[in-house]
């Protein structure tokens, strides 16, 4: 239990990291794409957490998949929770721009902070694993430079389980968006909890290029253009693809709506109808 104690120590304090950022820049709005930088920050880093206790865990600290399955349940709905609108995930971020809610320079602002919050991120949970706290820790200190790759299948195949993955998690984000943030954080934790472990032994659903580059982009058996091309243009796709469905155009690109046909909102009353064919 004392390699538990010391990871959920590190999620706390990671925790509080984010809550402090977030609540100093509420006094700057102006400056709110830092938001996403401690967003990310937060998923990357306790995701790598995550991570060290299924691929050590087990062995070293009796920690089973079900203790695994709650912890990053927890840590999503933390997440979900304490950044609320700063998703710390490129794709959201563009999604808002394509659907016209946010302009370049934000959107071009977020996406760097949120990689930028990645790669600190990754320095920090270095920087944790080299202190040794426990028997976990200092085996994953062992394994860093040779870490295991998420991607466990060919390109072709990784790209179309992130593309499958984006476009069910954008297609359900999508339709829970205007619902309470009691009902919709809670269903997407549990939502992209579901998605990872289906895909373990694919490419982990990452759903977030951020994200996968702090937790794989650094490991070895494929280069960087490959996971690029799998992470980054596969979730991409996907999630074009589920706005395209959902609103039957995608705002940025098509005024016109190519799927759907677009009613009136407002009916003639059958006595107008009516009153017309006497005339």
């Amino acid at each position: 239990m004392s390699g538990l104690n010391a990871s959920l120590g590190y999620f706390l304090a990671v925790v509080i990291f984010a809550a402090s950022v977030r609540t100093l820049i509420k006094k700057w709005p102006r400056i709110g794409f830092i938001l996403e930088f401690a967003s990310s920050f937060m998923l990357v880093a306790c995701w790598l957490e995550v991570q060290t206790v299924v691929e050590v865990g087990e062995w070293a600290g009796g920690l089973g998949p079900d203790v695994t399955v709650t912890i990053l349940f927890v840590v999503l709905l933390t997440h979900g929770m304490i950044c609320g609108a700063a998703s710390g995930n490129p794709n959201m971020a563009l999604l808002k721009f394509l659907q016209l809610e946010a302009t370049t320079l934000p959107t071009l602002l977020a996406i760097t902070a949120q990689f930028f919050g990645a790669h600190f991120a990754i320095f920090v949970a270095v920087y944790y694993w080299n202190m040794e706290l426990t028997d976990m820790h200092m085996i994953k200190n062992l394994m860093a430079r040779e870490c295991s790759t998420s991607l466990m299948v060919s390109l072709l195949q990784g790209f179309f389980t992130e593309c499958v993955c984006a476009l069910i998690f954008t297609l359900i984000y999508l339709n829970l968006q205007r619902r309470s943030a009691l009902v919709r954080v809670p269903l997407i934790a549990v939502l992209l909890t579901f998605l990872s472990y289906s895909a373990r032994g694919y490419t982990s659903a990452y759903i977030n290029p951020s994200l996968a580059y702090g937790l794989t982009f650094h490991c070895p058996g494929f280069t960087f253009i490959e996971y690029a091309v799998v992470y980054w243009l596969g979730s991409l796709t996907g999630m074009a693809t589920a706005l395209f469905l959902y609103m039957g155009h995608i705002p940025r690109i098509f005024a016109r709506n190519l799927l759907y046909l677009q009613k009136t909102r407002f009916r003639v009353p059958k006595g107008d109808k009516a009153d017309k064919k006497k005339m």
